[in-house]
């Protein structure tokens, strides 16, 4: 079986924790420096959290309006197919991985792909 988490379910793990900095978000979500720096660059460019500054080396990483909504989506998403007992991660982690991406290219004024 594979314990692997999905993107979304780190995804998700970051969200829930509301506004914190990067070494609370590295371990809560047990990641890599790495692959932090690749969410939070890609939540962020999504408006789906913020970069708040707390002082001039200290900042911390806040949930938006939009990323409270991509959780919620994911939390309802992920209860209906435990309900039907669909583990079909993947094409959720697309769709959803796909409408993040939509989201942060009309917020740029782009056109989605």
């Amino acid at each position: 079986m594979n314990n692997r988490r999905s993107n979304i379910d780190v995804i998700a793990d970051i969200l829930r924790l509301g506004e914190a900095g990067k070494t609370e978000i590295m371990y809560s979500a047990n990641m890599s420096y790495r692959q932090l720096q690749r969410y939070l660059n890609s939540l962020t460019q999504g408006g789906f959290i913020e970069r708040v500054k707390l002082s001039t080396p200290v900042e911390t990483y806040k949930v938006t309006k939009n990323g409270l909504r991509l959780l919620k989506n994911i939390d309802r998403i992920s209860r209906m197919l435990a309900q039907t007992g669909e583990v079909r991660k993947s094409y959720v982690t697309k769709a959803l991985l796909s409408q993040m991406a939509k989201g942060a290219a009309s917020q740029r004024g782009e056109e989605p792909r």
